[in-house]
């Protein structure tokens, strides 16, 4: 029987209030809490992740930067990014945190063909790419078996910050999203799809 998943469409919020609210949710959880994902659009913002070097921001234009607990080096979130954050006890589920990104990893690859895009992942590179762009980032915190933070897949938002950036610490690695690939679908339809992928993924056994 697969276990139970919340949903939470939390619309467009800020970056440090949703991640505060991650890390109290994992530290208050017991083996009994449901899993959650949340579904969130955040206005400009750089994260640095715990190893992140300050190097791997080439030039301030303005967007704020602030240094997480997540797994990876620097990205940018932005109006018209779908954002899920998994908050999965994937012992519970019987998976290792590989398979737990492999699986997400799938379901961005999943979503992708159902647009006609075939998109696949690079060796030593975790997130989803198209042609060798970067699609969709990937990046965990790990805390007593269980997962926070999650993935950000790019659907129709201005990708300039990128520019300002080496997007996950790999120079000069360029990135795309679902418009520039003929994606007519809006940021709604992305995160509605992108749910089911996930949700998919997460009751396979």
């Amino acid at each position: 029987m697969s276990q139970p998943i919340t949903i939470k469409r939390l619309g467009r919020a800020d970056y440090a209030p949703i991640w505060r609210a991650m890390q109290a949710f994992t530290a208050q959880r017991t083996a009994d809490t449901v899993d959650e994902v949340w579904l969130v659009e955040h206005p400009p913002v750089f994260t640095l992740g715990q190893a992140g070097k300050r190097e791997h921001l080439l030039r301030d234009i303005g967007v704020p930067t602030v240094a997480i607990d997540r797994g990876g080096q620097v990205t940018y979130h932005g109006p018209g990014q779908v954002v899920a954050y998994l908050l999965i006890d994937f012992k519970r589920r019987g998976i290792g945190v590989k398979e737990l990104v492999r699986r997400m990893e799938q379901a961005v690859i999943d979503l992708l063909a159902e647009f006609g895009i075939r998109a696949e992942r690079l060796a030593g590179a975790p997130g989803v790419y198209v042609n060798g762009a970067k699609i969709a980032a990937l990046g965990l915190r790990i805390k007593g078996g269980c997962s926070y933070h999650g993935m950000a897949l790019n659907v129709d938002m201005d990708l300039a910050p990128f520019s300002a950036i080496n997007p996950c610490g790999y120079e000069g690695m360029a990135v795309t999203q679902m418009r520039d690939l003929g994606v007519e679908a809006d940021w709604v339809e992305v995160g509605e799809r992108l749910l089911g992928q996930l949700l998919w993924q997460m009751a396979s056994d």
